[in-house]
């Protein structure tokens, strides 16, 4: 039934301040902005080596039953350098939420929250690059 990560929503309140702030960090502008550039309500970036979307939403259009404060999920992205990734995100003014954590089979995570109270899970997973190597030798 589920066959993949098609968009994560992240909400803010400054949607034009997180726009900057991942633009910075992916390297990229986004693709989709509504209902304009100069003011965004919603902006959705593709990153990734399968273009996942990531979108995020002005606070406002939050569902009325969503909690305040940190959500329950974490999603996970691969990076290929969690340590350097770990740094560059604390560096642009992101806060620990769970340290670097060296689990079993080569697994590494960590995550923080994003200057506007997100969670951003990060992770050298070699599970993630052998799915990757096997789909590039098709």
């Amino acid at each position: 039934m589920l066959r993949g990560v098609a968009t994560i929503s992240f909400y803010a309140d400054d949607v034009a301040a997180a726009k900057k702030w991942y633009s910075e960090l992916l390297g990229l502008e986004p693709y989709f902005q509504r209902p304009d550039a100069v003011n965004p309500a919603y902006v959705e970036f593709r990153l990734g080596d399968y273009q996942h979307e990531l979108g995020i939403i002005d606070r406002r259009y939050q569902p009325p039953a969503a909690a305040g404060g940190v959500g329950g999920a974490v999603v996970f992205w691969h990076v290929d350098d969690i340590e350097a990734a770990l740094t560059r995100v604390k560096g642009m003014g992101a806060t620990e939420y769970e340290p670097l954590i060296k689990r079993e089979a080569g697994f590494i995570t960590a995550s923080v929250l994003d200057p506007f109270g997100n969670i951003l899970g990060l992770m050298y997973n070699p599970h993630y690059l052998k799915v990757l190597g096997e789909r590039q030798s098709v």
